[in-house]
């Protein structure tokens, strides 16, 4: 024992031992907003397309340089000097450095930077469309999860619930109330209760292996865990309500109409394309060789203005011209496919509530009492066998089919949201 306190250390990484599965196993499950927050940092998919906005930021840069001076020098005239035999450097020689400019008119650079940031601008909105999308896919599988989670609890109190009436049964058989092969047909349905089980339990662990896929998480599946409300609301929003949101929130429209924008901008540019650019330059000449004392050294300016005779862009300008109508309509039909998403999924939304409303009112409530009832009645020889099996089966079907018609209400919630463009039902 002396020796044990001696290394107070060995005690602690033996403790530390003891926990580590208990914490292991306890980690904190995660709620909606975590899961998303996690996929949006994390999934590969999503981290892919963003870099896309990043080169459209880029290409701004580029669309916003101005043209590159020129330079050029030009050296002649250079010769042996007369009757003198030899050849003397720089002696006579014609020496010109020169500098153009090509100036671009009719704010051809800032139409091609405004051109650039709306693109940056439909990338964007491209790019929280798919995170839109994406989203869906996640809140499905959560909501699947959280199906599954519900399903494996019902599936053990369903077993506890049985063992408890196999355990009462087995007392009757001794008792002399119930004969044997009574009492082995309520043992042998018991199988039943363990497939649905195990069933519940695999189907668990799938669907928490899709959410950790989304997630891109590499979390071992029995340390991973999700919570959140399993349940519905019965109430719902107007319809005109979530078609106003979705006219204000919907990415690919919002991209859609980006791009009407872009194409008037583009169309601007194409006239401004077609205009003529002039190149201004400037020149410094030292000629030693002239015969003219005052033109040794001379200065001299120059203008060079295309002719556009043939060449004035008109292809371009007719193109964005009809681009300008291809995105009008093209917008029209995605705000036409917007207000059938919403009426669709709300439709679906408020026929899972219809559904609903009556489990919890009474289906539920109703299953159980018949399942408790035909239960104490058969315990106590008021019921047959056939009775008690019915309404054992009668009950779990009840609760199997709501907890089903649940998980349909939050996957068309999911839905509405995905229509809408953002989350109006959490």
């Amino acid at each position: 024992m002396n020796e044990f306190l001696r290394f107070p250390s060995t005690a602690a990484v033996v403790a530390l031992l003891a926990l580590a599965p208990v914490c292991l196993g306890a980690q904190q499950a995660l709620t909606w907003d975590q899961v998303r927050a996690r996929f949006e940092a994390n999934n590969p998919a999503l981290r892919a397309d963003a870099d896309n906005v990043d080169e459209m930021r880029a290409e701004e840069i580029t669309a916003d340089l101005r043209p590159n001076p020129q330079f050029g020098a030009t050296v002649d005239g250079t010769q042996i000097a007369p009757n003198k035999g030899v050849w003397e450097p720089l002696q006579g020689t014609f020496e010109v450095p020169s500098i153009s400019y090509l100036h671009e008119r009719d704010h051809k650079r800032e139409l091609r930077l405004q051109s650039a940031q709306q693109g940056t601008q439909i990338t964007q909105s491209q790019h929280e469309d798919l995170d839109r999308t994406m989203v869906f896919t996640l809140r499905s599988a959560f909501v699947q999860t959280l199906e599954a989670k519900d399903v494996l609890d019902m599936a053990r109190a369903d077993l506890d619930y049985y063992d408890h009436i196999i355990a009462i049964s087995r007392d009757r058989l001794h008792a002399g109330d119930i004969a044997q092969i009574d009492f082995d047909r309520i043992e042998l349905l018991r199988v039943q209760y363990e497939s649905e089980l195990q069933t519940a339990i695999v189907n668990l662990r799938t669907a928490k292996i899709q959410l950790l896929q989304l997630l891109n998480d590499q979390t071992p599946v029995a340390q991973f865990d999700v919570t959140g409300p399993f349940d519905f609301s019965s109430t719902l929003q107007p319809l005109a309500d979530f078609r106003q949101i979705a006219l204000a929130n919907r990415p690919d429209l919002q991209a859609a109409l980006q791009t009407i924008q872009q194409s008037v901008t583009n169309h601007k540019l194409a006239v401004a394309n077609g205009s003529t650019d002039p190149t201004f330059g400037a020149w410094y000449t030292h000629n030693a060789s002239t015969n003219n004392p005052n033109a040794t050294q001379t200065l001299g300016l120059s203008v060079d203005i295309p002719l556009r005779v043939f060449d004035r862009n008109q292809g371009e300008k007719q193109r964005t011209q009809i681009d300008i109508d291809r995105s009008r309509e093209a917008s029209e039909a995605v705000r036409a496919q917007v207000f059938s998403d919403v009426d669709t999924a709300y439709a679906e939304v408020q026929s899972n509530i219809a559904l609903l409303q009556p489990y919890k009112d009474k289906y539920n409530a109703e299953a159980l009492h018949v399942r408790d009832t035909v239960t104490y009645s058969y315990q106590h020889g008021g019921a047959s066998l056939m009775d008690f099996l019915n309404a054992q089966s009668d009950y779990r079907q009840v609760q199997l089919a709501y907890a089903q018609l649940v998980a349909a209400y939050l996957t068309a919630a999911a839905q509405l949201n995905l229509a809408v463009g953002r989350e109006v039902i959490p």
